[in-house]
Parts: C-alpha cells; sequence; structure tokens
C-alpha cells in the first residue's frame, strides 16, 4: 500500500538517515576549518616573523647606538667657548697685524648638539669612514651594504644617491631627544663623514638639517 506523500517543502528523514548525513556534515565543517587554519597559519607565522624581524631590527639599531654612546658622557648641553680677557702677550712681543680673533660658532653641531650626541658623533664617523675607506667603486647599492653591516638600518638611512665616483649619503641618529645626523660621502680614500643637526621632532627632511 502507498504511504501517503509529505506536504512539499517538509520531506521527512528517518533519524538512521539523519546520523551519515551529519557525519558528512560535521567532517565538512572540520575540513573547511582545517583549511582555514592551513591558510591562516601560512600566513600568520610570516607576518608574524616579519613583524618580528621588524622590530628585532629596530630593537638592534637601538641597541647599537646605546653601545656607541655609552663611551659618552651623559647628555648635557655643550661646553660654551671660553670667554674673558684675551691671554697676554709674552712681554716685548706684540701680535701679528694680521692676527685674526676667533669668533665663537653661533649655529650648526658645535653649539647645537649636546655632549653625548657630540661624543657619539665622533665614534660614529670614525667607525663608517674605516668601513668605507677601502671600497672600490663606492655605489649605493655598496654603501648600504655596509652601513647595514654596521647596524645603520634602512629607515635611518637617507639621500643615499652617487655624485660622480662618490656617493652621498645622510643617516638620522637621533635617540633620546638628541638631534644628531651624519651627513656622508663615500669616495675611498677620500671619504668624509661629518656632523650635522636634525630637527628635534618630526620626520627626518634632508633640507632641514645643519652642517
Amino acid at each position: 500500500m502507498r504511504r501517503n506523500a509529505a506536504p512539499a517543502g517538509t520531506a521527512t528523514r528517518s533519524p538512521h538517515h539523519l546520523r551519515p548525513m551529519l557525519a558528512m556534515a560535521t567532517l565538512a565543517a572540520l575540513t573547511l576549518t582545517a583549511c582555514g587554519t592551513e591558510e591562516t597559519g601560512a600566513g600568520g607565522p610570516q607576518s608574524d616573523r616579519a613583524g618580528t624581524n621588524g622590530v628585532g631590527t629596530g630593537a638592534a639599531f637601538t641597541e647599537m647606538l646605546d653601545k656607541v654612546a655609552r663611551q659618552c658622557p651623559p647628555s648635557a648641553p655643550p661646553e660654551a667657548p671660553p670667554t674673558g680677557p684675551t691671554r697676554p702677550m709674552p712681554s716685548g712681543e706684540t701680535p701679528p697685524s694680521d692676527a685674526v680673533e676667533p669668533i665663537a660658532p653661533t649655529a650648526g653641531p658645535e653649539v647645537e648638539l649636546n655632549a653625548r650626541d657630540w661624543c657619539a658623533g665622533n665614534l660614529h664617523e670614525e667607525r663608517i669612514a674605516q668601513a668605507l675607506w677601502n671600497l672600490e667603486d663606492p655605489t649605493p647599492t655598496k654603501v648600504r651594504a655596509i652601513l647595514n653591516d654596521l647596524g645603520y638600518i634602512d629607515g635611518r638611512i637617507h639621500g643615499l644617491e652617487q655624485s660622480g665616483t662618490a656617493t652621498r649619503f645622510l643617516l638620522d641618529l637621533r635617540d633620546q631627544g638628541g638631534r644628531l645626523c651624519l651627513d656622508g660621502s663615500a669616495a675611498g680614500e677620500e671619504t668624509v663623514v661629518d656632523k650635522c643637526v636634525a630637527p628635534a621632532t618630526g620626520p627626518f627632511q634632508a633640507e632641514d638639517r645643519k652642517v
């Protein structure tokens, strides 16, 4: 005898039929979850590693700055040039007619960098100049590689460009409220690295530095 058909849209299944279907649905859900986890796992750790590397690089850079500055006195304004009457000439001697009275600087690194930055700047100048001294064909790529090896990160390297046979670069070394920057020219034995003064706050702008 034919059973009564169920009303349209209300198809029924016995519990025995539902169990396999529920199991298949659960398995499909687990599979999708696993796929999602795998994809997240593939991207997640890479993102984490990239973030960790970024933080690690910044931390290593700060540690390098601290290590260099550890040899220097605490932050303080540089000592003012001596003032007062000039030392008298020995008896019977007169100053030459073309003698020029020294003029104390009123701007630039001499007066705008604190004692810690001034000292650290000298040390940075020396270590960078020594590393670039014997570099043949100092291209921007080679100069950047050497600066990176010394611990100077790309985010602090500015204006890296070739000018003739030399490569110019600027380093933003501001730390702990300081204003130190370096203006360098890599040219083999004619390499020159000088201190400069960066703005106290805000992004580093090459045109804002003082030399």
